[in-house]
């Protein structure tokens, strides 16, 4: 469906995955994505130039459908001709129709069985399923992804991308035999050399041990972060019954891009999954994805032997 040589998916990132990242996982056989919930319009338009131009391979473009200006940001996907499109983050009957319309593969994001059955019906061609385990925003039932990809295979007939705590090739191949049929991978390309995110925030990922993140703000957006100051101060907000305008006053603007991008480790918005207990170095993102395939073989040999 994708033309890549690999069934590994790029998470678009906010603050993470911009053209450097993107293309580098594309060129290593993957399927890079650039994450506009983080970019202004004009920006992503630079941004899918500039990929084009660093790759000859498919790469896509993820848009959280919450985003204010996403009119304008579909718009600039289609005049420019991006071919592969994940939604996000909201309804994709708003959208879907547009994209596809237009000669777009559409592959939606959900984290339950109703929205699975919601994108399939809307016309989505695949669809990705992530669990509990996952970094940025998340689903509310807290399902995690042993338990919601074979429940998501079983509901629906399009392709199915597992999503949420897959850093390894032994996480792929539990998935694949879960039901998917591929899979995104995000904390551990966060850490890639070619993420735009800042050092602070690459190093603080590294120095996580198991517990150190949280699934938070459930009563706004769900969103799984690490822990910090900031963090620390949502939690006690949440432990004091918090409501959502409050939320939203402790929250603030720029919060994410505070924290993940400009390397504020204390205050800032640390958004990164359970499986960043597991990394340890920063690599380019072809090696990462060289390692996971090659694990993946070697893990699929181990248990053909049983």
């Amino acid at each position: 469906m994708f033309g890549i040589k690999y069934p590994v998916i790029q998470a678009g990132m906010v603050w993470c995955s911009g053209w450097r990242l993107a293309s580098a996982v594309s060129n290593a056989g993957g399927l890079g994505v650039i994450g506009a919930g983080s970019m202004y319009p004009e920006v992503l338009r630079e941004h899918i130039r500039q990929c084009r131009q660093a790759t000859d391979l498919p790469f896509a473009v993820n848009v959280p459908l919450l985003y204010p200006d996403v009119q304008q940001i579909m718009e600039i996907i289609v005049q420019e001709g991006v071919k592969i499109v994940f939604t996000s983050a909201g309804n994709p009957a708003t959208w879907t129709d547009y994209l596809k319309s237009n000669g777009i593969i559409v592959v939606h994001v959900i984290a339950n069985t109703k929205f699975a059955l919601k994108a399939e019906a809307c016309g989505a061609d695949a669809i990705v399923a992530e669990g509990f385990e996952a970094g940025g925003h998340n689903g509310r039932e807290e399902t995690t992804t042993m338990c919601l990809i074979p429940m998501i295979c079983s509901a629906v007939k399009i392709p199915v991308i597992a999503a949420g705590g897959i850093a390894s090739g032994r996480a792929m191949l539990a998935a694949m035999v879960l039901g998917a049929d591929g899979v995104q991978v995000g904390s551990a390309f966060a850490v890639a050399a070619e993420s735009s995110a800042h050092l602070n925030f690459k190093h603080r990922i590294l120095a996580a041990a198991e517990g150190d993140t949280k699934l938070r703000m459930k009563k706004l957006v769900p969103v799984r972060l690490l822990k910090n100051e900031f963090a620390d101060a949502v939690a006690q907000a949440e432990a004091q019954g918090a409501n959502t305008e409050e939320l939203m006053r402790l929250l603030g603007r720029a919060r994410a891009k505070a924290g993940m991008f400009e390397g504020d480790v204390s205050a800032g918005e640390l958004e990164i999954g359970q499986v960043s207990a597991m990394l340890e170095e920063i690599r380019p993102a072809a090696e990462i994805l060289k390692e996971i395939w090659e694990t993946f073989l070697e893990a699929k040999t181990g248990v053909q032997k049983l």
